[in-house]
């Protein structure tokens, strides 16, 4: 398969709803997620941080994500929906491989758990709490057109990757709280 190229912030393939694949475009999704871990990998080789990638990042409008949160273990989820989202939340800097050097503070459920089906169409579920859930929510995101910089907690909890040092340790570290 291939690196492709990832859409930036401002593309309005971004802001589109993805759909749902059927079992007839498995070979399609698997042919999806190898193009996503080729690029995941393209990308973490140059930037040096990536966990996981969407379809629609490469374009794709299709319910597919990648995630490798642990390096050599790739998790392909097609079709992921969240459910049993925490009532506590926590406030994370998150950045986004269509727009490198921008950090956006958003609220993320503190755990979530996601059912999908692999590679193999297998149903699967996948408890996530603290990071994982915040890397996941972020990506099921993405398949519903909305990018981290809709969630910005207010209109100043946005800065550059390239200037974060300015603004503190404190200012990065995860806050956690209660849903309000």
């Amino acid at each position: 398969m291939a690196a492709r190229e990832i859409l930036q912030l401002g593309n309005p393939k971004l802001l589109e709803v993805c759909e749902p694949v059927t079992h007839d475009e498995l070979d399609f999704a698997r042919s999806v997620a190898a193009d996503l871990r080729d690029t995941k990998n393209a990308f973490r080789a140059k930037y040096g941080w990536g966990r996981a990638i969407a379809a629609p990042q490469i374009g794709v409008l299709k319910q597919i994500v990648l995630m490798e949160a642990e390096p050599g273990n790739p998790v392909v989820f097609i079709n992921p929906e969240m459910s049993e989202e925490s009532g506590e939340m926590m406030a994370i800097w998150d950045h986004c491989m269509s727009f490198t050097d921008l950090l956006v503070q958003v609220k993320r459920h503190r755990s979530c758990l996601v059912s999908y089906l692999d590679a193999e169409w297998r149903p699967q579920t996948m408890p996530a709490e603290g990071e994982l859930a915040e890397l996941l929510q972020h990506e099921l995101d993405h398949l519903s057109g909305i990018v981290a910089t809709m969630r910005a907690i207010d209109g100043s909890r946005f800065a550059l990757q390239s200037q974060k040092e300015l603004l503190g340790e404190g200012m990065f570290a995860r806050q956690d709280f209660s849903e309000e």
